[in-house]
């Protein structure tokens, strides 16, 4: 007897329209809710934890206070960085899996980290630039160049920028600007030293003019994937079922690929590359939501940043009064939650 893997998003497809809509309703209310505890707890809890009633006043009145300024000064710019980041890997990771329709794909796929972290190593041995400001335009400006090449590769010959090409593509240009940045920091100690703290994945450096600088291309990024929503929903179905409903294919990659290039260009260049926030969580809002993407971009949207900034306060609690990076924390979380939603398959009879 032949059996059949039933996957969550059948098992959506089978619930009947009216209950599925009031199902992924919920998630989305229940997504905002678990985001604003998250905020909550980002600015009460730290190296001096504050009440949520103090936390409150601070915000509504800044009267120079040290909880005022704590807050205003230090947890304010570092929650809100974690917010951008958090919906721009979110949001990067759910693209490049539809794009690729490669259920494992996450923004390193297309070598856009590696072009990023290529990025601040030239800004550090070639320009002798160390602050965070340089480190977020370079390596934005090398995820840009990366993204670029690897559409480049992929587009070249007869079909286009198939899914397998951009794979193909974006590994070979990870690989080249790896072996680029690896050599020239194993040649230069202060490169290494900065790029070590950055790979790890910290909201710690994060302040307003980080902010100010990664905010522009986060929400342009943002609204560019929104906008693919119709037609990665016919990608899904084939490249030929694509066309016959009025996809333009090569349009729809190429501008797809310029939102993960602006999203994860601009959250890996301020924060580093945050592992298993944009592979994991778009698998989560998959399987409560279904394949739809007008769902599962905006529950990313969501559910990412909340995963991120609970990881961030977990790692400000558990080795007080140090603090463990929110990258090392979202590794040992995420790679067990991806494991068991890898997992998360029932057969049933057919």
């Amino acid at each position: 007897m032949a059996t059949k893997v039933a996957t969550p998003a059948l098992e959506q497809a089978d619930q009947p329209p009216r209950r599925r809509a009031r199902t992924r309703l919920l998630a989305v209310v229940g997504a905002l809710v678990l985001l604003f505890v998250a905020v909550v707890l980002s600015l009460a809890i730290g190296s001096r934890s504050l009440a949520p009633a103090t936390v409150f006043h601070a915000l509504l009145h800044d009267d120079g206070s040290i909880a005022s300024s704590v807050i205003w000064d230090v947890r304010v710019p570092r929650t809100l960085a974690g917010i951008a980041a958090g919906a721009a890997l979110g949001v990067a990771g759910a693209l490049i899996q539809a794009l690729t329709r490669n259920p494992l794909a996450d923004p390193g796929l297309l070598g856009i980290n590696a072009g990023a972290a290529t990025g601040v190593v030239f800004s550090i041995t070639v320009l002798g630039l160390t602050s965070l400001w340089a480190s977020v335009w370079f390596g934005m400006a090398g995820a840009v160049i990366a993204g670029l090449l690897a559409y480049s590769l992929a587009s070249g010959g007869r079909g286009g920028a198939t899914p397998e090409r951009l794979a193909l593509g974006g590994a070979v240009i990870a690989a080249v600007f790896t072996g680029l940045s690896q050599t020239v920091m194993m040649l230069d100690a202060q490169a290494l030293d900065q790029l070590r703290f950055w790979s790890v994945g910290s909201l710690a450096r994060a302040d307003n003019q980080t902010l100010t600088t990664i905010t522009p291309f986060v929400a342009l990024g943002l609204v560019l994937a929104l906008s693919l929503v119709r037609p990665l929903n016919a990608l899904a179905l084939g490249d030929d079922a694509a066309r016959a409903l009025g996809a333009h294919l090569n349009r729809t990659r190429f501008l797809g690929l310029l939102a993960v290039t602006l999203l994860c260009g601009a959250a890996t260049s301020a924060v580093g590359p945050l592992v298993f926030v944009g592979l994991a969580v778009p698998h989560m809002a998959r399987m409560i939501a279904g394949t739809d993407q007008r769902w599962t971009l905006p529950l990313s949207m969501l559910l990412a940043p909340a995963l991120l900034l609970y990881a961030d306060v977990l790692g400000r609690v558990v080795v007080r009064p140090d603090e463990l990076d929110a990258g090392v924390i979202t590794a040992v979380i995420g790679a067990p939650v991806f494991i068991a939603l890898v997992r998360h398959r029932r057969v049933v009879s057919s």
